[in-house]
């Protein structure tokens, strides 16, 4: 695809006309970035507002910027003062002056000159408020006070025309900001945890990865007493933790305070203040009965499926013992997968950052006719606008262009998930019918392991490159075109929440619903399509004809074994990550007098202990995903061979007699 003509626009004006810094670091009133060496602005790194109020004004939505000078300061101002104020305090001292003047506009040192023109032509902020740094940025020092909120210990204030200001009207302007600020707190003791307990969360992963490789070498030898006590120690795993469950409710239940319900006390950081509440423990106490009602119903009803999806997993088992390598082939698309991942991102920053200063006139007046049009500093003064609006200005608005390039950013941005999308798909397809070929190696070698070729998943790998390319990024694009369309569906659905539109929520539903059943059998064929690929090297369309043929001729079977044991895999997954994550929890909560003194000091136990479980249900299933792939093509293969062979000496059959027998008995079921 690079070779086409239609690349360059996109190469060049993204990548030359990109700066990332225009993501990263504010700007001020003339498009220049605080803190950025070199510049008049290299020791100043915080952004000031003039007037943050105005920031609570509709026009922040429509031009994604305050309608308000804005000035790099070196530091935020710490104290409340106005302009009236310091000009009165001048005639007696100069120091308020010098201190309120570091707000001004860069040279402006006239404090005598009056207040109406000063605050048309914006020389000086009306007002300063206490305020502290936070994303480079001068917010209001928000502290509430007996669940009251304050700045510097006052609610209210007065501006530079005496008018008197809430400090409620200041939380408006800077909405969200106090939440953001707990954000951030949270986000720098999660860090802090992290670098704290890297490397117990490393050996936690390489413990996962051991008990993984165990598991699945247990499962070549006792693949029917593991997968049996697998399903067992979920059951009783589950059914203890609904009794404890039950025990920490009925003992909360009796105690004062503790029936507050979790929407009364809101977001906490802590999460031991959840743990303390009736509540909690009765959500936990039905989705765990849940899930135990829901594993005992389909081990019920399922019970030969069962035992006949254990049988298929044994040998599955044999071929991978076979073709060790295939449990490794996982890093490979887990490294595949970072490189899209991180041009994805690199290419979406460079994006959002490309563009020229935009600037535009900032009316004073709610009636000005060049209110939001676009303009030139450097000229703006010699322009009749100052005469048609007084007090309007020309001030940085955003980074962008009037170009073609600029006017279709947005479509290039949806491309480049589009893109991301695709090269994704195509990954996992390449994983899927790399591993199909090996399997399928191993099934049609009629002396096995005598007759498996040498460096199978070699081979297999290579032909998926040399061949069947164009097919795999065939059946990806169409995958990546439902994913998107699920995606801006979404974006609708978000965006749409606030109306009162019934029939358009209702109608967007029923469309996610079917994108969601459309995406879900695309993935499958696709599956199946691949293995068909890598067996008969035939391209998309016939293969995907062929592999649904096939699986519709035998619709009894792919009952039997698609659910069942994707339903045992996962087990195995949740066994796994629960075993390291029992293992963690003990270790990070001090509950191992052996490891009591090398155990670090954590804001938060739960951030290592999460990321120990999720790591290791990412590594168990990497290597379960092997498996998947390996009983999805014996499968296919079988069906194949049941219909080309009939078993007699001229064509025998090339399954196990084991297979034989398991899969003909579904047949009777």
């Amino acid at each position: 695809f690079s070779d086409t003509k239609e690349s360059e626009p996109f190469d060049s004006g993204t990548w030359l006309q990109g700066d990332p810094r225009k993501v990263i670091y504010p700007t001020d009133s003339y498009g220049q970035f605080c803190g950025q060496k070199g510049t008049p602005n290299a020791k100043k790194s915080t952004l000031f507002y003039f007037n943050i109020l105005k920031c609570a004004n509709p026009a922040v939505l429509i031009n994604l910027q305050c309608p308000t000078t804005q000035m790099c300061v070196s530091k935020c101002p710490d104290k409340f003062s106005t302009y009236t104020d310091v000009q009165l305090q001048y005639q007696i001292t100069a120091a308020p002056w010098d201190y309120y003047r570091q707000f001004c506009k860069p040279g402006f040192n006239n404090p005598t000159k009056p207040i109406a023109q000063v605050l048309r032509d914006e020389d000086c902020p009306s007002m300063i408020v206490p305020s502290r740094p936070f994303l480079q940025r001068c917010f209001p020092d928000f502290i509430t006070q007996n669940g009251t909120l304050t700045v510097a210990k006052r609610t209210h204030f007065k501006d530079a025309l005496d008018t008197a200001r809430s400090v409620t009207e200041l939380r408006d302007a800077a909405n969200g900001i106090t939440g953001l600020v707990d954000a951030k707190e949270v986000g720098m003791k999660i860090v802090e945890d992290y670098a704290a307990s890297w490397n117990w969360i490393l050996i936690g992963l390489v413990m996962a990865l051991v008990v993984s490789l165990i598991f699945i070498l247990l499962l070549r030898f006792t693949a029917g007493l593991l997968l049996w006590f697998t399903i067992i120690a979920v059951i009783l795993v589950i059914a203890y933790g609904i009794w404890h469950c039950y025990l920490e409710f009925s003992l909360l239940r009796q105690q004062p305070g503790a029936d507050v319900t979790i929407v009364d006390i809101g977001f906490q950081t802590d999460v031991m203040v959840y743990l303390q509440l009736s509540q909690t423990w009765l959500i936990f106490l039905i989705a765990l009965g849940t899930i135990e009602a829901s594993i005992l119903i389909i081990l019920i009803f399922l019970r030969r499926r069962v035992r006949v999806a254990i049988a298929l997993l044994r040998e599955g088992s044999k071929a991978v013992s076979y073709i060790m390598s295939t449990l490794f082939y996982p890093i490979i698309t887990f490294l595949l997968l970072a490189v899209c991942s991180s041009y994805f991102a690199v290419t979406s920053v460079f994006l959002a950052s490309s563009g020229d200063a935009i600037y535009k006139v900032m009316a004073a007046e709610p009636n000005c006719m060049y209110a939001n049009k676009t303009c030139n500093p450097e000229t703006f003064n010699k322009t009749n606008v100052s005469k048609a609006c007084p007090g309007a200005q020309c001030t940085f608005a955003f980074y962008g262009g009037e170009t073609p390039y600029h006017r279709y950013l947005f479509i290039l941005q949806l491309s480049n998930l589009l893109i991301f999308l695709w090269l994704v798909n195509f990954t996992i397809a390449l994983g899927q019918c790399t591993l199909a070929g090996a399997f399928a190696s191993y099934y049609w070698a009629r002396r096995k392991p005598q007759d498996i070729p040498p460096c199978p998943l070699f081979s297999s790998f290579s032909r998926a490159i040399r061949y069947h390319t164009g097919s795999l990024a065939f059946g990806a694009l169409i995958l990546a075109v439902v994913q998107m369309a699920r995606i801006i569906l979404e974006y609708l659905d978000s965006k749409l929440k606030g109306a009162n539109n019934v029939a358009a929520r209702f109608v967007l539903c029923c469309l996610k619903c079917c994108f969601w059943c459309l995406e879900r059998f695309v993935k499958f064929m696709n599956r199946n399509a691949y293995i068909m690929i890598a067996i008969y090297g035939k391209g998309f369309c016939m293969s995907a004809r062929d592999a649904f043929c096939l699986l519709m001729r035998n619709v009894v079977r792919v009952a039997v074994l698609d659910r069942v044991t994707d339903f045992l895999l996962f087990l195995g997954k949740v066994l796994i990550a629960g075993s390291v994550g029992v293992i963690a929890f003990f270790f990070f909560t001090h509950k191992m007098p052996i490891f009591q003194e090398e155990v670090p000091t954590l804001h938060y136990y739960w951030v290592p202990l999460l990321t120990v479980i999720f790591g290791s249900y990412l590594i168990a299933h990497g290597f379960f995903s092997v498996y998947a792939m390996c009983v999805d093509t014996l499968f296919l293969c079988f069906c194949e061979d049941l219909e080309r062979n009939d078993g007699s000496s001229e064509k025998p059959f090339l399954m196990s007699a084991g297979l034989h027998s398991i899969l003909r008995k579904t047949d009777h079921h």
